[in-house]
């Protein structure tokens, strides 16, 4: 085995201990260095986990560092990844990949020309729910897929996050917040996607932050909160997507995959794992034993399995299907905005199978850098 990939950590908000827990418990990956806009914070979390804590721009040229994990908030995805690539680094951000596809473009671009890799989130699609679901359709369990639906429906993040406003900003909103996991989801299952139709709708001007110090608090809302669309993929399948941060709650399954023998249900896209179920024509519904994906796997995936996959073979959480999925939520606002249909200019290959298998091992660190 390779030695471990030494991660530095950009921005420690929410979603940070997500992944500080799962690199507790991954050999393939060492946590060495963490940075934040508020220094007292980056001293915290340096001096609780032992590692160091430095400024953006320190972290960014250490040479210590091989891969930075950009958690940042979504305006300032490219604006960091920009300055971990011309600092050499790999970099795997959360989603999505950057608030508009110029900027995306700009990332995937400068890691191609610097010969690093660029990967984001989500990793959840790596996970046992998503890859048996995938197997299953592979395998011809549900014949020729026809549709799909994909829906989320929630009250806005306002009434937990203490600090919501990003989620009603540029690039916030459910499609660019909570989208990246569905549709990330459709294009494992379904393929890339080539074209749009769809709706929105901007309920309320303010919403009020229901937690944590600023409680109370009211905050403006700027974009749609409530986006509905049809993505015709380019086998012919139709996903019916419905986002909401208007609604209170649904009992329609998460993801729903029909073919012409058969229908699935596919486990919550924000989680790595769950029942996935089989109706087969003419039979029941039938809960399918885990087949393909990391087992008890988290947040963080995805950076272990970036640093194992091979020099020259695409990373399946990779820059290019995140860019894509990108693309399809970009044109869906497009096409809500002028009532259109409207093509998805970019397309990816379906990212590889996940095999059922334990966590990715220990890479040789030199297999982060290289092509994409």
């Amino acid at each position: 085995m390779g030695q471990p990939l030494r991660v530095g950590i950009v921005g420690l908000g929410a979603i940070s201990g997500a992944y500080l827990s799962t690199f507790e418990r991954l050999d393939s990956v060492r946590l060495v260095a963490v940075s934040d806009l508020d220094p007292d914070r980056a001293a915290s979390v340096a001096a609780e986990r032992g590692v160091r804590a430095l400024t953006v721009d320190q972290l960014t040229t250490d040479p210590g560092v091989d891969l930075v994990l950009n958690l940042t908030i979504p305006a300032a995805h490219a604006e960091i990844a920009l300055k971990a690539i011309a600092g050499g680094k790999a970099v795997y951000g959360e989603k999505p990949l950057a608030v508009t596809l110029d900027d995306a473009r700009s990332v995937l671009d400068a890691g191609r020309a610097a010969g690093v890799r660029v990967g984001c989130a989500p990793d959840t699609v790596l996970g046992t729910g998503v890859q048996t679901a995938r197997k299953a359709i592979d395998d011809g369990a549900i014949g020729e897929p026809v549709a799909a639906t994909a829906t989320m429906m929630t009250p806005g993040h306002e009434r937990w996050h203490p600090n919501p406003d990003f989620y009603y900003q540029s690039g916030g909103g459910p499609l660019l917040d909570m989208g990246p996991y569905y549709v990330t989801a459709l294009v494992t299952l379904l393929g890339p996607v080539v074209s749009v139709v769809g709706a929105a709708s901007h309920t309320r001007a303010t919403r009020e932050i229901g937690s944590g110090s600023r409680e109370g608090q009211v905050i403006p809302v700027d974009v749609d909160t409530h986006v509905t669309g049809v993505l015709r993929h380019a086998s012919g399948v139709l996903s019916t997507l419905v986002m909401s941060f208007d609604s209170v709650a649904t009992r329609a399954s998460q993801i729903e995959v029909h073919g012409q023998a058969g229908s699935l249900v596919v486990p919550d896209p924000n989680q790595f794992d769950g029942d996935v179920q089989l109706h087969e024509l003419g039979g029941a519904w039938r809960t399918l034993p885990p087949a393909a994906g990391y087992r008890d796997a988290a947040r963080g995936y995805g950076v272990a399995d970036l640093a194992a996959t091979p020099a020259g073979v695409p990373a399946r959480a990779n820059g290019e299907v995140a860019y894509h999925v990108l693309d399809i939520m970009t044109a869906l606002l497009a096409a809500a905005d002028t009532g259109t249909t409207v093509s998805v200019e970019s397309t990816c290959d379906r990212p590889a199978p996940v095999p059922l298998s334990d966590a990715p091992q220990a890479p040789e660190v030199a297999e982060v850098r290289g092509p994409r």
